[in-house]
Parts: C-alpha cells; sequence; structure tokens
C-alpha cells in the first residue's frame, strides 16, 4: 500500500494537492493528528480495508508541537511497516503568501489578535521544519496557478508510481529568483543571448529558430554536454539512495531563451534514455 502525506504552509496549495490526489482514487484524509498515522496504517491494512491501495493524508500546523516535533520518529514507525510512504511539501515565500491571503480574506490557522499574519508564517514554518526536512519531494508554489499545481502532482505522481527516479526539469529567470525546490541549479547566463537577436527577441527557446542560433555557438554546445555528463554520472548514485524525485533547475537571465532550450534538449535527451521525465517553463505562459 501506498501512503503519500501532503504538508507545507497555509495558503500553498496542501487543499488542491488532495483534491488532485482523490481524483487520481487515493483515499485522502485531511487534517489527522500526526499521531494517528500509524493507528490509521493498521486499520488500512487490516483484511477488511485492503480496498484502499493509495491514501494521501493531509498533516499540518494545527498538530500538536509535540507530535510535530516527534515527526521523525513517527515515520520511522510508519515505515516499519508494509507501507510505501512519500511526503510532498508545499511552500511559498512570505509575500505570496500574505497576498494569497489578503485576497481570499481567510485566516492563518495560527494568526489572532496577538500574533499578525506575518509572524504566524514564521512560527509555522518553524512548526513544520521537522517534516520539511523529511520530504520526498518540494514544491514552491510562489510563482504557480491553480491549473499548474495539479497538472505538476498530477504528473509527479503518475511517473513517481514508476520503479525510477522521477525527473523534473524546469526552466526560471533569475530575475524572478531561484526555485527553492531545486536539487541541482545550472546557469546557463554565459552562453550568447538570442535575446538581443532583434528577429528573435519575441519568441522562446521551444522555437526552432532560437535552438539553431543557440547550436552555431560551442558554448552552449558544450554546456548542453557538461550538464548532461554531470546528471548521467551523479543521477544513479541518487536512486541508489532510495530517491524518488528529483527537480533539475537551468536558469537564464529571463527564463525566455536560454535556459529553456536547454530544458527542452535535456528532457528530450533523457527522455530517450528513461522513464519518469517531465518539463515545464516557470516563466512562459
Amino acid at each position: 500500500m501506498k501512503m503519500i502525506i501532503i504538508s507545507g504552509l497555509s495558503g500553498s496549495g496542501k487543499s488542491i494537492a488532495l483534491n488532485v490526489l482523490e481524483d487520481l482514487q487515493y483515499y485522502c484524509i485531511d487534517n489527522l493528528p500526526a499521531a494517528m498515522l500509524s493507528a490509521l496504517a493498521d486499520q488500512l491494512l487490516s483484511s477488511t480495508n485492503m480496498e484502499h491501495e493509495h491514501v494521501a493524508v493531509g498533516i499540518d500546523a494545527r498538530n500538536t508541537p509535540a507530535d510535530l516535533a516527534d515527526f521523525s520518529n513517527i515515520l520511522k514507525d510508519l515505515k516499519s511497516r508494509q507501507l510505501h510512504i512519500e511526503i510532498f511539501f508545499l511552500e511559498a515565500d512570505n509575500p505570496t503568501l500574505i497576498k494569497r491571503f489578503s485576497e481570499t480574506r481567510r485566516r492563518h490557522p495560527l494568526s489572532s489578535d496577538e500574533v499578525p499574519l506575518s509572524e504566524a508564517i514564521i512560527q509555522e514554518r518553524n512548526l513544520l521544519e521537522p517534516i520539511a526536512s523529511e520530504a520526498d519531494l518540494h514544491l514552491d508554489t510562489s510563482r504557480t496557478n491553480i491549473h499548474q499545481l495539479r497538472e505538476l502532482i498530477q504528473s509527479r505522481v503518475n511517473s513517481g508510481d514508476r520503479t525510477q527516479l522521477s525527473l523534473l526539469f524546469e526552466s526560471f529567470g533569475f530575475k524572478q529568483g531561484i526555485p527553492v525546490d531545486a536539487d541541482f541549479v545550472f546557469d546557463v547566463r554565459c552562453i550568447p543571448n538570442p535575446h538581443w537577436e532583434p528577429r528573435l527577441r519575441r519568441l522562446t527557446g521551444c522555437d526552432s529558430a532560437v535552438a539553431k542560433f543557440l547550436e552555431q555557438h560551442d558554448d552552449a554546445v558544450k554546456m548542453f554536454e557538461d550538464i548532461r555528463n554531470f546528471l548521467e554520472s551523479w543521477i544513479p548514485r541518487f536512486e541508489a539512495d532510495n530517491r524518488s524525485y528529483m527537480t533539475i533547475a537551468v536558469g537564464c537571465t529571463g527564463g525566455q531563451h536560454r535556459s529553456v532550450y536547454m530544458v527542452e534538449k535535456l528532457a528530450a535527451w533523457f527522455t530517450q534514455q528513461r522513464p519518469g521525465i517531465l518539463h515545464r517553463h516557470r516563466e512562459l505562459p
């Protein structure tokens, strides 16, 4: 039986993630006390409840601080059973979370007349750190809308059902910040920039004209080969360590040309070598 634990900051999209898993035929339980996870596992593994082969559980900061602090021991106890456990941790930057709560006029579960929203978010990060440190997959939703998050969760879960590591290649622009959920970050700002070619400025790295421009430059070709060779050497080491998910981020200045081209090329290459390859472009519509 597989159990996915969904946790993260309030306003980061945990409810959306659980809804997606429910659509994927997971038996979903939200806001379960962490101390009850072992009892739930025993109940689900009993002979009369084995119809629930895929379970998702939401764990948030409304748990007692003691249970959250003891999460590593709770997780060890869970893994001692016949369960395949994965933990998804969703987060976003503070300005984004504040904006989301302001727009929806929802109340943060840890805020009060004495605790302002900004302080409540900091408290929540600290409380959930024991879960975040155990997470198999970190998802930064700061620049992700509802539809993108749904697609990303669905893609990662479906690819994660395979026995091999699920790889997500993501392009981004350094002007908008580095993705906090990236396991590896590669900077391709040193290769020629198609932005300075007027005929290419409105295009993206998905367009053949941009690819042709970059492939005329030895630096771009060598950058691809070096990143590819690095990943081919080290991905098997992470698989041997039982990693289920990995995010490889490639950045350029604006996230429109060079990083998009490199992600397209890397994703195409690794798709020929292995299953479970995903790619997305953070700054493109």
